[in-house]
């Protein structure tokens, strides 16, 4: 069973608290934020709209509290970079990547994630919080980590010696771009067996042409 968290990172064990949270994650995702009111979500999970703010003091605070499990979620995709050094001595690079694909695809396949993935998408143009959520915790943090990993493969010589932060642009910014076109298959119910086989033939064929002469992927 999910545990959700509020914004200040605490485990919520309301069972209302929960409820309005899931189904605005879902209204969200479908319709927008601005499209749902308040009254529409607790018609929805069968309470009066004053009982709303028993447990949040505004639907803005409903959707911080939906990016704070977000980002919660999105830390547990890429180990802590301190644990690099040892996962370089016990893994090769194309495994590496192989393993940071299927941590995401089970991220994303986790309950309620891939609709507040299309939350992300939708909000931000209109929210700074999501902004910067897909800037810094998406963008940002993933592109740091590649580039640390890359940096310690390449002492290890098992990546050619190139540019580290450039190999993690050219290795992630194809995959951020598949990612999306995988999360608006799937809101359709449309096939995703064709770009799951793009991401994964990335995977293989920037793990071939850093990889050493010596070594493999």
């Amino acid at each position: 069973m999910i545990t959700y968290i509020d914004v200040s990172g605490a485990p919520i064990a309301n069972a209302n608290k929960i409820k309005l949270l899931t189904i605005a994650i879902d209204a969200f995702s479908l319709k927008g934020f601005s499209a749902v009111s308040i009254r529409d979500i607790t018609r929805e999970a069968g309470m009066k709209e004053s009982s709303f703010y028993n447990h949040y003091r505004s639907k803005n605070e409903l959707l911080e509290t939906i990016f704070a499990n977000f980002r919660q979620s999105v830390e547990r995709i890429m180990p802590p970079i301190a644990q690099l050094e040892a996962i370089a001595g016990a893994m090769r690079p194309g495994d590496f990547l192989r393993q940071g694909y299927r941590n995401f695809l089970a991220h994303v396949q986790s309950p309620g994630m891939e609709a507040i993935w299309r939350i992300l998408y939708l909000e931000q143009c209109r929210h700074k919080l999501a902004r910067d959520i897909y800037l810094n915790d998406v963008i940002g943090r993933t592109i740091d980590f590649l580039e640390a990993a890359f940096a310690i493969y390449i002492e290890h010589g098992l990546v050619r010696p190139l540019p580290a932060r450039r190999l993690a642009a050219e290795y992630q910014y194809p995959l951020f771009g598949m990612i999306a076109e995988y999360l608006l298959l799937r809101l359709d119910g449309g096939d995703t067996a064709q770009i799951e086989r793009s991401m994964a033939e990335h995977i293989e064929f920037f793990a071939t042409i850093i990889a050493k002469e010596a070594d493999q992927p």
